[in-house]
């Protein structure tokens, strides 16, 4: 009778033992995932007081770039161009230009794909070949993404991070890819302006039209336009720092 006891003790003990040892395999994969999802977040806006960032996403309108470069140049003002890698194919002096100037450049992927729709490999495939094609023509590393119309899924954030990349979304949009008037791009570009803003733009016309009263109207206001790297800088770094802790 004691054995019986004692056996349907240890059975007892051992079941206890295991439940808790899954247990804390669940707990230890879901901090996990906490801390992944926390560094493959998406930035939507920088934490620079009185900063702005005009992001110009390029895989076309070249024929605007020179005198966009001229108007940024005219405010000595520097700000992140993120380029496609099938248009640096065809524009690898106009990327050289944009460099030469100052200006920071960023990943847009390749072929301008749905990137959500996209496996952890493919997407892999779409920022890298992007990376490796402006290492070639102006030896930058870069270090921001973002993700061709604002599309990404999760194996997108995982691909850009593990290849040292940090996602990047906007907090305002111009959409002046569709709506083709100045006075609507200023407005949506400065309407209400405040700290850290990421400003989406491309090299259209009439953007390019705006962007002299656009940059004077932050120098009004007493805002400094900056890379989205310098704009997002705390944001980053406190990241890393929740990491290493």
């Amino acid at each position: 009778m004691e054995r019986k006891v004692f056996t349907h003790f240890v059975a007892n003990v051992i079941l206890v033992v295991l439940v808790i040892a899954v247990a804390a395999v669940g707990f230890v994969g879901a901090t996990a995932n906490v801390f992944r999802n926390n560094e493959n977040a998406p930035i939507y806006r920088g934490s620079g007081e009185k900063q702005v960032s005009l992001m110009f996403n390029v895989y076309w309108g070249t024929e605007y770039i020179e005198d966009i470069l001229a108007i940024f140049d005219k405010y000595n003002v520097k700000t992140t161009f993120f380029v496609g890698g099938s248009w640096v194919a065809q524009n690898p002096d106009v990327l050289q230009n944009i460099a030469s100037h100052g200006h920071e450049i960023g990943n847009h992927g390749y072929f301008h794909k749905e990137q959500s729709k996209l496996s952890y490999e493919e997407n892999v495939k779409e920022i890298n070949a992007c990376g490796k094609l402006v290492f070639e023509y102006i030896g930058v590393n870069m270090t921001l993404f973002a993700p061709p119309s604002g599309d990404f899924g999760s194996e997108t954030l995982n691909a850009a991070t593990d290849n040292g990349y940090k996602t990047v979304m906007w907090s305002r949009d111009t959409i002046d890819w569709r709506d083709k008037n100045s006075e609507t791009v200023f407005t949506r570009a400065t309407k209400n302006t405040s700290d850290g803003e990421l400003v989406l733009m491309h090299p259209t016309a009439h953007t390019r039209d705006a962007l002299d009263k656009i940059l004077h109207y932050y120098a009004d206001i007493g805002f400094s336009v900056v890379p989205v790297s310098t704009n997002i800088g705390e944001i980053w770094t406190s990241t890393n720092n929740i990491q290493a802790d």
